[in-house]
């Protein structure tokens, strides 16, 4: 009798037999989970111990009172669970080794450019620290992504239940939406996952998923990267070590853009709708104790349809402005490098692995829509390089201090005409600065200068990284 007196949430009505039959589906009563039930879901793809975390985390969310909102929860334990399986920490002697190289590089940075250096010092990661410090910006990226497709599942299972069916599944509407959200954050968390298997460095997806200021390589996924290269290892490092502190020094000393690339990115996801027809063929036949078919749909990306116009010329946009981004990366990097015999080796290794990403990133693609690639970096770098030789690197660099001086695609086009405009400033052609540009020019110093850690809360050893509680 106390259990049917028990208190319920917002969404789900008293006495409501679809929920109870949902909550009981993934384990709802306080006695556990049946084994049976976790056996029969592993369609998700995923080991045991893995599927039964992310199932308690869908059970604690099911249980809890909310107003249908996404529990993220399950992504990061599903994340963690690959990031960490290997249950290898970073040796003492990894991490001096990553400590001189990124040493070095920023003494070598400092002649190629002239943005300023970090404010805190550079660090070697673990793949399940990169997890813990990236997974808010992967969550604000697919979270459209997932508001679409769990509400379009929860309308469409509604139209195709039976007609004797329908008033019990609209009573539990919010909790239908969170199942489809739980669903596609599992699978979200086992794709970042599986990215931390892959990635070299903070910057090597080309958005700034890293915090402001932070520069890291993961000394796990660099051994794999250098494997079948044939170059030396300390070349590498001090390669990828330049190149890693160049793309976070430009992040950082361009406050607005990071918000520009974020936002851009997150222009592309709000307009993806889910392809009703796909959605609906699969929940005529859904079957709630074997979502193996759900999980390949989410992570082939059948459930979204092709790009509208709209969508393919925010594509393009973002495309664009990767590449000038990634272009301005690769001059600074190679002019910073070019000490290195093996640096053009290594600089056309890391373009091609850009151009073709890894299957992490390939899923990724095809579970939100969007695969990141700068496709016309190498016209980007070409143009970087023009503007280098013509005016030189600090000319070049205050392209960066505001948006509306940044180059666009029509500069990648014709970097001549860049090049022009550029010489014409400088001999004092161009427009005047007026108060606007004064006044922005001290709202940025005073954010600067808000933003500078006082002494006594330097973080030199990298304490406010995510601790990692394996052994050295």
């Amino acid at each position: 009798m106390a259990d049917d007196n028990r208190d319920r949430s917002n969404d789900d009505s008293p006495g409501d037999p679809f929920a109870d039959m949902l909550r009981n589906l993934f384990g709802g009563g306080v006695e556990g989970f049946d084994p049976a039930r976790i056996e029969a879901l592993s369609g998700l793809g995923m080991d045991p111990a893995m599927l039964q975390q992310i199932m308690q985390q869908m059970r604690a969310a099911f249980a809890a009172d909310g107003d249908g909102s996404i529990d993220w929860s399950a992504a990061k334990a599903g994340a963690l669970h690959l990031a960490n399986k290997d249950g290898l920490g970073i040796t003492t002697g990894s991490r001096q080794e990553f400590d001189q190289a990124f040493s070095l590089a920023t003494l070598w940075l400092s002649e190629a450019t002239t943005i300023s250096d970090l404010p805190r010092a550079p660090q070697a990661i673990t793949r399940g620290q990169w997890v813990e410090l990236t997974l808010p910006v992967w969550q604000e990226l697919a979270e459209p992504v997932a508001d679409s497709i769990s509400g379009a599942l929860t309308t469409a299972i509604g139209d195709h239940a039976p007609e004797e069916m329908k008033g019990m599944i609209a009573g539990a509407g919010q909790f239908m939406r969170r199942i489809g959200g739980s669903l596609f954050a599992a699978q979200l968390g086992a794709v970042i996952g599986r990215l931390s298997l892959e990635v070299v460095s903070g910057g090597d997806v080309g958005i700034p998923i890293l915090p402001d200021g932070d520069a890291v390589i993961v000394p796990q996924n660099f051994a794999d990267f250098g494997r079948d290269l044939d170059v030396d290892g300390d070349q590498l490092a001090l390669y990828l070590a330049t190149r890693e502190l160049a793309h976070a020094r430009l992040f950082r000393h361009a406050r607005w853009l990071r918000l520009h690339v974020i936002s851009q990115v997150s222009e592309f996801a709000r307009g993806i709708h889910v392809d009703t027809v796909a959605l609906e063929d699969l929940a005529s036949r859904f079957d709630p104790s074997s979502p193996g078919e759900l999980r390949a749909a989410l992570e082939s990306g059948a459930l979204l349809p092709q790009r509208t116009a709209e969508q393919e010329a925010a594509l393009t946009r973002l495309e664009n402005l990767l590449a000038t981004i990634e272009g301005w990366v690769d001059v600074v990097t190679a002019d910073a490098t070019a000490r290195l015999p093996e640096s053009a080796k290594i600089a056309e290794a890391v373009r091609r692995r850009r151009a073709v990403g890894g299957p992490a990133e390939q899923a990724m693609g095809s579970l939100v829509g969007l695969e990141l690639r700068p496709r016309r970096l190498r016209e980007a770098a070409a143009m970087w390089r023009a503007v280098t030789d013509a005016v030189g690197k600090a000319d070049r660099d205050g392209l960066w201090d505001y948006p509306d001086l940044m180059p666009d695609a029509a500069d990648i086009d014709d970097p001549a005409a860049l090049v022009a405009r550029l010489q014409a400033r400088a001999r004092g052609e161009g427009p005047e600065r007026d108060a606007f540009d004064e006044a922005l020019d001290e709202l940025l110093s005073e954010a600067d200068r808000a933003a500078e850690p006082d002494a006594g809360d330097s973080d030199p050893d990298g304490s406010d990284m995510p601790e990692d509680p394996r052994p050295v």
